[in-house]
């Protein structure tokens, strides 16, 4: 029997304006999954998974969800079973705060701060900022975190989103800020741009995020979606 838009696990890319949301509902859509782009704290509550995407300033993101009153739906979803992804500002989005063109308060959700790249490379560095292209993601050392504390053993990708894409993988970057985790056990990949060591990717519980764009990223990006694909499949009940 042919599945049903009301039989696939349906997944929820948050709309405030500043993101890449056709090429995410695209690559949601290539591995069998209902993608709806929406602004409707409703939808987004509703959903077997929520995709928070986004490019641009991090001050008029939080402004933008502010006005959409998104902020406190985006957090009740983050404190439950439902998976919630980050990425790019996203990613950013979910921390405690930047430094982008002034103090910005985030989300909140993950402990940490986003600072600019040049303030971590170095301000005498000839390193183009931003930073454009493709570069490796790796895995970090395993730190050997207790699960009961629900963060993932650092340098285990495991069930993650990222256990189809290889170590040493190339992904595809757009930014000029990066995450700086209060607590770099949550941190489970890792990349260098300028000679500087920088997260790439993080889990925390029901939480995936990463700084480069997996829609963007050929078939090693897509594999994260195939990922999400797989284990919502897995829990969301089929007729």
């Amino acid at each position: 029997m042919q599945s049903t838009d009301t039989d696939r696990p349906r997944i929820a890319i948050v709309d405030f304006g500043m993101g890449n949301l056709y090429s995410v509902k695209r690559a949601c859509e290539h591995f069998g999954l209902t993608a709806d782009i929406t602004s409707k704290s409703r939808q987004l509550q509703a959903a077997d998974a929520v995709v928070l995407p986004g490019v641009g300033a991090f001050g008029d993101a939080m402004d933008t969800l502010r006005q959409l009153d998104l902020i406190g739906p985006l957090k009740d979803i983050a404190a439950s079973p439902t998976p919630l992804l980050g990425i790019c500002l996203g990613f950013q989005l979910l921390m405690d705060g930047s430094t982008e063109f002034g103090e910005h308060r985030g989300l909140g959700i993950i402990p940490g701060v986003v600072v600019g790249l040049r303030e971590t490379i170095g301000a005498d560095s000839a390193v183009k900022i931003p930073h454009v292209g493709w570069n490796r993601i790796k895995k970090t050392r395993d730190q050997r975190q207790p699960e009961s504390e629900g963060i993932r053993v650092a340098g285990d990708w495991g069930n993650a989103p990222l256990s189809g894409v290889p170590d040493d993988a190339f992904l595809y970057f757009v930014h000029s800020y990066h995450v700086v985790p209060e607590d770099a056990r949550m941190t489970l990949a890792v990349t260098t741009y300028g000679g500087a060591e920088f997260c790439a990717a993080l889990q925390h519980a029901n939480i995936f995020a990463c700084q480069f764009h997996p829609e963007r990223s050929g078939p090693a990006g897509l594999r994260i979606y195939e990922s999400l694909a797989t284990s919502l499949t897995a829990i969301v009940p089929q007729d």
